[in-house]
């Protein structure tokens, strides 16, 4: 970068038309190039070449063809091309002419080898080199991370709003909000809620894609001075999805939620969406024709309302229509200073660490048991059918035998 020399900024004066006099220099010459463009490192070429004219036809300038280019800089760096032959075979030459002629030739590297003091001489000064850069990076990066206060855990969420596939009708959005359940905190200038642009889903196989990549970020803090059953709330995303019809006004395509995850690193997540429908067809004429649906006043109603207080949630008689889904991609990073303090984990009974891997294992419990009973209930169901089809055909040998 010695080498090289800024451009000059001259200031032109301004024609009557508020235009810069000779904007292109459509022929400029070697001192213009020289003061206004970047110089290269010299450079020194030499070319290996053949001549491959016929006996008694030497030194024709169509005969002669250049088999290596060899080019050396100031800084000391030499260049090959091509490079010397490897494994691959020797190189190959075919001359135009009417006997299209083909030749082979191979470049090898014949100069003396360095010694082996003078190796490892060069091998220290780029150890050394390579240590005062790092030791220059480390000085403009820091070697210090900010760190939580004593006693949180700080939680980055990267997301991302990949895709919403299945949904009626077009130009559909997403709006979304985060919700931080009891013990969790942000700062205060941290946005919890956010809605995508409007999308235009297109045909991919035999479903109706829309790609958002609408990314969004979180910053949140728990407080590890928590019970162990208190650990298990995670912070919930709600979102709900929207179209937009040819007069500006919007329908309700679906509502769902989406926990965030527990652990670090990237996850991909789909939900499922629904929306409340109400009976007979003039709703949804309204809809088709007018716009707008039934709506929820309380979002947090598409999982447990942050307002009931009860232990059982009845849900009946309210009437839904599962819609289309939503593709969430998240990148979580946890930092605490308990992950660092070794000694400390190992006199706490329950660490922060332990709790979350405890709630995560309780998660798995709970859907291997889900399974178990998915499993039970198809068992049970072909067993019925089982016995069924084996009494129908009891009754239907008893009826040709009395028939006989």
């Amino acid at each position: 970068m010695a080498n090289l020399r800024r451009r000059r900024q001259d200031i032109k004066p301004l024609d009557g038309a508020g235009i810069r006099n000779s904007i292109v220099t459509w022929e400029p010459s070697e001192e213009f190039i020289k003061n206004n463009h970047t110089i290269n490192t010299p450079v020194q070429t030499m070319y290996i070449m053949v001549d491959l004219g016929p006996s008694g036809k030497l030194g024709f300038k169509e005969n002669e063809h250049v088999l290596c280019t060899i080019r050396v800089d100031s800084n000391g760096v030499i260049t090959f091309k091509p490079d010397v032959t490897g494994t691959k075979g020797p190189y190959r030459l075919e001359v135009e002419g009417h006997k299209r002629e083909l030749w082979k030739f191979t470049l090898q590297h014949v100069s003396e080898s360095v010694q082996r003091a003078e190796q490892e001489q060069e091998e220290n000064l780029y150890k050394d080199l390579y240590s005062r850069h790092r030791e220059y990076l480390n000085g403009l990066v820091g070697s210090d991370f900010e760190m939580p206060p004593a006693g949180t855990m700080r939680v980055f969420i990267n997301g991302e709003i990949v895709s919403a596939q299945e949904y009626e009708f077009n130009h559909i959005y997403v709006h979304y909000f985060m919700e931080l359940p009891k013990n969790w905190s942000s700062p205060a200038f941290q946005e919890l809620s956010g809605v995508t642009q409007s999308c235009r889903p297109k045909t991919l196989g035999r479903e109706n894609v829309a790609y958002f990549s609408y990314p969004f970020s979180f910053e949140l803090f728990l407080s590890e001075e928590v019970e162990s059953e208190d650990i298990a709330q995670w912070p919930v995303l709600y979102f709900e999805v929207l179209s937009l019809d040819f007069w500006q006004r919007y329908r309700v395509e679906g509502y769902g939620y989406v926990v965030l995850p527990q652990t670090p690193g990237m996850h991909i997540l789909t939900r499922q969406t629904w929306r409340p429908v109400e009976l007979g067809t003039v709703s949804e004429l309204r809809r088709f024709f007018i716009g707008g649906s039934p709506e929820l006043e309380d979002l947090t109603y598409a999982k447990v309302p942050s307002t009931f207080q009860g232990e059982h949630l009845s849900r009946f008689g309210f009437r839904t229509e599962t819609t289309g889904s939503v593709t969430f991609r998240f990148h979580s990073i946890h930092q605490s200073r308990s992950f660092l303090d070794s000694s400390s984990l190992r006199k706490r009974k329950q660490s922060m660490l332990d709790r979350l891997r405890g709630s995560s294992q309780q998660t798995s419990i709970l859907n291997v048991r889900d399974a178990f009973l998915r499993a039970q209930r198809r068992m049970q169901m072909a067993r019925e059918s089982l016995l069924t089809d084996i009494l129908s055909t009891s009754k239907i040998s008893q009826l040709e035998q009395s028939t006989a």
